[in-house]
C-alpha cells in the first residue's frame, strides 16, 4: 500500500519541480533583459579628443555658449569661422581657464582681415593634465628619476568669406595631437561654418560643423611588453607583444543659432541667443542666451547650457565684460564668466582681445 501512495505523490512532485524550474527561468531571462538592455541608449564617452568640445571665450560661456549666430570676436574661430568676416581690424585674444580636476585650458588666435570680402585666422588650443610628474614603481616609490606629463593641443587655420553683405562661409583645417607619456594619438578635422543676417533688422542666423575628420589611436613604446607564451615549459619568456588599440573618432558637433539684437538706444542693445546643438557622441540640447550693452562699453550677460540634457552637471552661467578703445585705432577688451557645473562646482574664464 505504501508502495502505491508513492508512486501516485512522485509524477506531482515531478510536475511541481518542473513548474518551479521554468518560472525561475523565466523571471531570470526576464531579469538579466531589463539588466542589459534599455530602450534610452546615450553615447557619451564614445569619441577622443574630448577637449574639442570645451567651450572657448568668456564672452561665449556667460551666453550659455549660444554663440553660433553671434561670432564676431576671435573665438568665432571655435565657433562658427564664417563669422571671423564680422572682425573689421587684426585682432589678438588670449584665455585661460582654471578647467575641472585641476586641468589648466589655454586658448590663443589670432585673426587678420585681408581686405575686401576675405579673412584669415589662426589658434592654439592647449589642455594640460599634469606636467612633470615623478615616474613612480612599486620598488621606486619615491620616482625612477623620470617624469611623466599628460597633454592635448589643436592648430588650426580659418579662411573665411563674405560671399554678400549678408551671407558668409568660413572652413577651418586643424592638428589634433593627445599625449601621455610615451603614448600619442593625432588626427586631422575640418570645421565649416555659414553665417547669413536676415532681412529683419537684427536678426542673425548660423550654423558649424565641427570636428568632421579622421579617427584617432595611441601608440608608443610603452605599448611593447614581455610577455610569457608557456609559463608551464621554458621556451622563450622575454616575446615582445604589442597590444592593440582601438579607434575612436572625433566628437563631431553640428550648430545652429539664432540670435536677435534690439536697440534701445544708441548706445544700448539687448540681444537675445540659442543654439540648438546635435553631437555624434551624445545627446541633443539646447543653449541660450542673454547680452545687455550699456553705453557701447559695459556688457552683462548669463545664459544656460545643455537644456534637455538630464544627465549634464553644467547649467546656470553668467559674467561681465568691459571694450574700452584706446588711441588711434587700437582696442582692449577683457571678458569673465562663471559657470555651475553642480557636483564638479565651477569654471571661471578670463579673456582679452586686443585690437590693433
Amino acid at each position: 500500500m505504501l508502495v502505491v501512495k508513492k508512486l501516485i505523490i512522485w509524477p506531482f512532485v515531478l510536475i511541481l519541480i518542473g513548474l518551479s524550474m521554468n518560472l525561475v527561468a523565466q523571471v531570470t531571462e526576464e531579469d538579466y533583459y531589463k539588466g542589459n538592455y534599455v530602450a534610452d541608449v546615450k553615447k557619451r564617452a564614445t569619441s577622443a579628443a574630448p577637449f574639442l568640445e570645451i567651450g572657448v571665450g568668456a564672452r561665449a560661456q556667460a551666453l550659455g555658449g549660444a554663440f553660433t549666430a553671434i561670432a564676431n570676436d576671435i573665438s568665432a574661430l571655435y565657433w562658427n569661422p564664417a563669422g571671423i568676416t564680422q572682425i573689421q581690424s587684426v585682432s589678438i585674444s588670449a584665455i585661460y581657464t582654471e578647467w575641472l580636476a585641476n586641468t589648466r585650458h589655454e586658448y590663443f588666435g589670432l585673426v587678420i582681415p585681408l581686405g575686401g570680402t576675405f579673412t584669415w585666422g589662426i589658434n592654439a588650443t592647449i589642455l594640460d593634465y599634469v606636467d612633470e610628474q615623478p615616474v613612480r614603481t612599486i620598488d621606486l616609490p619615491e620616482g625612477t628619476g623620470e617624469y611623466w606629463l599628460a597633454s592635448d593641443i589643436a592648430l588650426s587655420t580659418s579662411f573665411a568669406v563674405r560671399i554678400t553683405d549678408r551671407f558668409s562661409f568660413g572652413m577651418s583645417a586643424k592638428y589634433i595631437r593627445m599625449q601621455i607619456w610615451n603614448e600619442s594619438a593625432s588626427a586631422a578635422a575640418l570645421d565649416f561654418g555659414v553665417l547669413y543676417k536676415s532681412q529683419l533688422k537684427g536678426l542673425t542666423l548660423g550654423t558649424s560643423i565641427s570636428n568632421f575628420g579622421t579617427t584617432m589611436k595611441l601608440d608608443g613604446r610603452d605599448l611593447v611588453r614581455a610577455y610569457d607564451a608557456d609559463k608551464q615549459n621554458y621556451s622563450n619568456d622575454r616575446l615582445n607583444v604589442l597590444y592593440k588599440m582601438e579607434n575612436y573618432p572625433l566628437p563631431l558637433l553640428f550648430r545652429f543659432g539664432i540670435a536677435y539684437s534690439i536697440s534701445l538706444t544708441d548706445k544700448n542693445h539687448l540681444t537675445l541667443t540659442t543654439d540648438l546643438n546635435h553631437p555624434a557622441n551624445n545627446v541633443e540640447s539646447v543653449n541660450v542666451g542673454v547680452e545687455y550693452c550699456l553705453m557701447n562699453m559695459f556688457y552683462i550677460r548669463t545664459g544656460y547650457e545643455s537644456l534637455y540634457d538630464s544627465d549634464s552637471e553644467n547649467g546656470l552661467t553668467y559674467g561681465f565684460g568691459l571694450e574700452a578703445p584706446l588711441k588711434n585705432s587700437f582696442g582692449l577688451s577683457f571678458n569673465y564668466s562663471f559657470a555651475d557645473w553642480g557636483l564638479l562646482e565651477n569654471v571661471q574664464r578670463f579673456s582679452i582681445d586686443l585690437k590693433i
